[in-house]
């Protein structure tokens, strides 16, 4: 089979810009974080917040002590902001067609906020994975091993699939292939084994003993 043609035991999905986007959302809520707890625009600025988890980032930001109830005031400030959240193209179409044992979702997340989205979108998937679930976020690997035993799986017959490139990373030193989408970073950034613009790029056939997929990118 070409890169591009292969058979997987299971599909792991980043969830921001890969599933929906929430972009407009996380700008609004960090930008009115930021603002509350005293943090420059110059300064905020230079944070990467894509594909992160937020106590990562607000460790970078805060003293120890202030984090926790940093946290939760973004956790809050973002369940309660799902305006403007989009599915993003052949994202319902793809998982429709994927039984609930071969997928999962894996995001940076907190729980809470996962599946404020995921309702938000008509997504529910069988397995969530979010930031609560693993001690070290993407880029470490932990997550997508975590999903991948959940599921049953070996993690080398599994498929990540992410547009950021610390989930990218993390798909790659967990020995899974990487499907990188092109949705929130320019190409050149994302090293992955295939290239797809979204999920409308991306089609599945289902046996008694695995997936095909096909990624027409």
């Amino acid at each position: 089979m070409s890169p591009s043609h292969f058979r997987t035991d299971a599909l792991l999905f980043d969830m921001d810009g890969t599933l929906v986007s929430s972009l407009d959302s996380v700008v609004r809520c960090w930008t009115r974080w930021a603002r509350e707890y005293g943090i420059g625009a110059e300064r905020f600025a230079r944070v990467q917040l894509h594909g992160r988890p937020a106590v990562e980032i607000i460790a970078e930001l805060l003293p120890a002590e202030r984090v926790p109830e940093a946290l939760a005031r973004i956790e809050e400030l973002e369940v309660q902001d799902v305006d403007g959240l989009v599915v993003l193209p052949g994202t319902l179409a793809l998982l429709a067609s994927l039984p609930a044992e071969r997928w999962a979702v894996v995001t940076s997340a907190t729980r809470r906020l996962a599946e404020a989205r995921l309702a938000a979108a008509g997504i529910a998937p069988g397995l969530l994975v979010s930031a609560g679930d693993v001690r070290r976020g993407k880029p470490d690997p932990a997550p997508f091993l975590v999903a991948a035993e959940k599921l049953g799986f070996r993690p080398g017959r599994c498929t990540v699939f992410e547009d950021a490139p610390a989930g990218l990373r993390a798909g790659r030193a967990a020995g899974m292939r990487t499907v990188a989408l092109t949705t929130t970073h320019d190409p050149a950034e994302l090293d992955a084994d295939v290239l797809v613009r979204d999920l409308s790029q991306v089609s599945a056939q289902v046996d008694e003993v695995g997936v095909t997929l096909r990624c027409d990118g």
